[in-house]
C-alpha cells in the first residue's frame, strides 16, 4: 500500500480571509445569515456524520439503497479508473462504489475532496488500509473556489453524494455545476445524489431529531466563530430551528436567539446585535423533482443518461455525461 498524497489547498492562511469576509457580509446582512461550510471543522464533520446514522435521517440510507443495487451498473456504465468524491468526509457511502469498481479490476484512483484536512486523513488512512491496491490522492478544499485543482487524466467519475447539492441557492447551484462541467473530460461522467421532494413533515424531522444532534451539528457554527474569530457566542441562548418554505421548496436551518444580546467578535472588531425571536440562516437544503434535476443538469450542459430511485421514491441518483 502506497502512502495516500494529499494536496491542501484549504489550510489556516487560505480559510481565515474566507471567513472573515462571510461573517462580516452575513452577520451585517439582515436577514443574517452564515454559509453552512463553516460548520465543518473536525467536530462538526463528526456531528454530521452522526447526524447520517440517525433514524430520522432517511436520505443517507435511501442514497445507500440505491448505490447497493446499482453500484454495478455505475461501474460498468462509466468505465472509470478514477473516482473523485467532492466532500466526501469519511466516505463510508462511497465504500460500496469502491467495492464494485475494485471488483471490476478497474479502478487505479480514489480523490476525496473535503474542506477537513483531519477527516480526510482520517478517511485515507482507513480506505487505504481496506484498499491497497489503489492510489489516493486527497485534496482539501472548497466547493467554490477549488474544484480546478482536481488531478486530471483517466477516465474519471465524479461523484457528489447526500443531497449536498441542495446546499447552495439556485445562483449557487449554477455556478458550481459550471464548474463541476468546466472539470470533467471526454469520458468523463457525473453521479449526482439529490433529495426529492416529499410530505413536509418528514422533512423537517430530518433536520430536527429527537436526540439534539442536528441542534448541536447548527450551533457549532457558532463554536467556530468562538474558536477562530474569538467571538463570544454563549449557545445555550440560541434555540435550533428547521422549517420548510414552500415558495422555495427548500428546508432552512436558523438559529434563533432567546434573549436581547450583542455578540463581540474581537478578530473583527465587530458587535452584532440581536434581538429576542431574532434569526440567523445557517443553511438551506432544496428538494427536487425528477424534471427539476434534469433540466438544471442540462443547463450546464450535462445530459442525464441514468435516474435511479430507491424503493418508495424518497431519494433520487441522476448519473450524467458532458455533451
Amino acid at each position: 500500500m502506497s502512502e495516500p498524497q494529499l494536496d491542501v489547498h484549504l489550510d489556516a492562511d487560505a480559510w481565515a480571509p474566507q471567513l472573515r469576509h462571510d461573517v462580516v457580509s452575513g452577520l451585517t446582512s439582515s436577514p443574517k445569515t452564515l454559509p453552512p461550510k463553516w460548520f465543518y471543522d473536525d467536530r462538526g464533520s463528526d456531528l454530521f456524520d452522526q447526524i447520517t446514522r440517525l433514524p430520522e435521517y432517511y436520505p443517507t440510507e435511501a442514497e445507500r439503497q440505491i448505490l447497493r443495487s446499482r453500484a454495478a451498473d455505475i461501474a460498468r456504465l462509466t468505465d472509470a479508473d478514477t473516482l473523485i468524491e467532492l466532500g466526501s468526509g469519511t466516505s463510508d457511502k462511497t465504500r460500496v462504489l469502491l467495492d464494485a469498481f475494485t471488483a471490476t479490476g478497474q479502478l487505479e484512483r480514489f480523490v476525496p475532496f473535503d474542506v477537513s484536512e483531519q477527516t480526510l486523513i482520517d478517511a485515507a488512512k482507513f480506505i487505504g488500509e481496506d484498499y491497497p491496491d489503489i492510489s489516493i490522492h486527497g485534496v482539501v478544499g472548497d466547493f467554490e473556489r477549488h474544484l480546478h485543482t482536481l488531478p486530471r487524466g483517466g477516465r474519471r467519475l465524479i461523484v457528489f453524494l447526500g443531497g449536498t447539492i441542495g446546499n447552495f441557492a439556485p445562483e449557487l447551484r449554477r455556478e458550481f455545476l459550471d464548474q463541476v462541467v468546466a472539470t470533467l473530460d471526454p469520458g468523463d461522467s457525473f453521479l449526482l445524489g439529490t433529495d426529492l421532494v416529499k410530505d413536509h413533515d418528514r422533512l423537517v424531522a430530518a433536520y430536527d431529531d429527537s436526540q439534539g444532534v442536528t441542534a448541536d451539528f447548527n450551533k457549532n457554527v457558532l463554536r467556530v466563530l468562538n474558536t477562530h474569530l474569538g467571538a463570544n457566542f454563549v449557545l445555550e441562548t440560541f434555540d435550533h430551528v428547521a422549517v420548510f418554505d414552500t415558495e422555495n421548496s427548500w428546508i432552512e436551518m436558523r438559529l434563533r436567539s432567546q434573549i436581547d444580546q450583542t455578540i463581540h467578535i474581537a478578530d473583527l472588531d465587530l458587535d452584532v446585535t440581536l434581538r429576542a425571536g431574532e434569526e440567523i440562516r445557517t443553511e438551506i437544503s432544496a428538494k427536487f423533482t425528477r424534471d427539476r434535476v434534469t433540466t438544471e443538469l442540462a443547463d450546464v450542459g450535462l445530459e442525464v443518461v441514468e435516474w435511479w430511485t430507491d424503493d418508495v421514491g424518497d431519494y433520487g441518483l441522476s448519473l450524467s455525461t458532458r455533451r
